[in-house]
């Protein structure tokens, strides 16, 4: 499967703490919608840096029930994704399960990744308080 090397890519880039690595696996117009504000932004290789570089160590991906679908040019993917990390704040051990949306387009035989989703639930009790303790 073509679309798992660029998907072990940005598992690899993450662990290693490496944003332009990262950055390179997605179009500069990507759209994405992550977990951090705003609703929506363009792939930001220096933010993304900034968000690394809050963490001690490697940021660990897993994926869990992965779906991919390639149809030509496009290709989707959707699952489960557990985010593992070290805060440098606090030096607390962080770790949530994330639902995820890739989606990704071949241009001149190199898939990129043109946009991507990552959300958590919320519990819908009225507080906002976003449902991190979930597991599958």
């Amino acid at each position: 499967m073509e679309i798992k090397p660029v998907l072990e890519a940005v598992r690899k880039g993450h662990h290693d703490k490496d944003a332009a690595a990262i950055g390179a696996l997605y179009t500069p117009d990507a759209v994405i919608f992550d977990l951090a504000p705003q609703l929506a932004h363009r792939t930001d290789v220096s933010g993304l840096a900034a968000w690394l570089d809050t963490w001690e160590g490697p940021v660990g991906l897993e994926e869990r029930d992965l779906t991919i679908e390639v149809s030509g040019g496009l290709a989707f993917c959707h699952g489960l994704s557990k985010v593992s990390a070290t805060a440098k704040a606090d030096g607390q051990r962080r770790q949530w399960w994330q639902r995820i949306t890739v989606c990704l387009r071949r241009t001149e035989g190199v898939w990129k990744i043109v946009h991507e989703h990552a959300s958590v639930p919320f519990y819908m009790d009225g507080s906002l308080r976003a449902a991190v303790d979930l597991e599958p």
